[in-house]
């Protein structure tokens, strides 16, 4: 879980996004309250975004056709057929 990363930040910040205009605008909560708030949204924004990421994990990759035998041939040396061109 990344606890530090700015989504998890972000969606964090606006979970208590009513809490902090609460204390830091109106002045009607206060500000430790607040920001305690702003600590609880951090593991919780993580979990939901740690949700999202391993159902989105598998669309992510792509599918790939393995890698074709030249390769080989390349790095072990032989020589290389000439492809046919346009007959």
């Amino acid at each position: 879980m990344g606890l530090a990363r700015f989504p998890t930040l972000f969606l964090a910040a606006l979970l208590a996004s009513p809490a902090l205009y609460a204390a830091f605008w109106t002045h009607t909560l206060d500000p430790q309250t607040a920001l305690l708030r702003l600590l609880i949204a951090v593991p919780v924004a993580a979990v939901m975004l740690a949700i999202v990421r391993a159902v989105t994990r598998d669309y992510r990759k792509e599918k790939r056709a393995p890698e074709p035998a030249i390769q080989a041939e390349v790095l072990t040396g032989e020589p290389l057929d000439r492809r046919r061109t346009g007959d």
